[in-house]
């Protein structure tokens, strides 16, 4: 049985999902351990690419990636995943599929208010305007994790904070 883990940081759009995956990423890479960031943008343009975003869709795109968490995994690869995956229910479907001793849930966790605020892509701006529809946290719902095993609040730590924090559950 190999320790590779599945780190599954789930957030709003703006929390810093990507930021600390790609820092996590970076931190395990200098010990020599295998691994790789699976972030819900870049699999949109290729796995996922022809799903949009109403519930069924967002519940496909999960399932795809928990397939490929569990082949990642499976081969010795610790995988940092940074999507929104705004369902209790897919992130549960997620974790059976991965597995409950490799999925960690991570909640990359901020105010509504300071993600709109970092707004880094000028989503939050164009879903008040209508432009963009069901947009997690705005028109369509998010689901926070009940009992995560790490609560990262972005808006108080530093992401050498938060990778620590990720560090020492690997």
């Amino acid at each position: 049985m190999t320790n590779a883990k599945t780190f599954w940081l789930t957030g709003l759009s703006g929390a810093g999902k990507s930021t600390i995956a790609v820092a996590l990423k970076e931190r395990f890479d200098t010990t020599g351990r295998l691994c790789a960031v699976l972030d819900g943008d870049a699999v949109r343009t290729g796995l996922c690419a022809d799903l949009g975003f109403s519930p069924e869709a967002r519940s496909e795109n999960i399932r795809r990636v928990a397939h490929v968490c569990k082949l990642f995994n499976d081969n010795g690869l610790t995988v940092i995943v940074a999507m929104i995956s705004p369902y209790a229910d897919d992130r549960r479907n997620a974790q059976a599929v991965i597995g409950e001793q490799r999925f960690i849930e991570v909640h990359v966790a901020t105010t509504l208010e300071i993600c709109e605020r970092r707004d880094p892509k000028g989503l939050y701006s164009k879903a008040r305007a209508g432009l963009i529809p069901q947009f997690t946290g705005i028109t369509a719902p998010y689901e926070a994790p009940a009992m995560p095993a790490s609560l990262l609040d972005t808006a108080s730590l530093s992401v050498t904070e938060c990778v620590a924090a990720l560090y020492s559950l690997a």
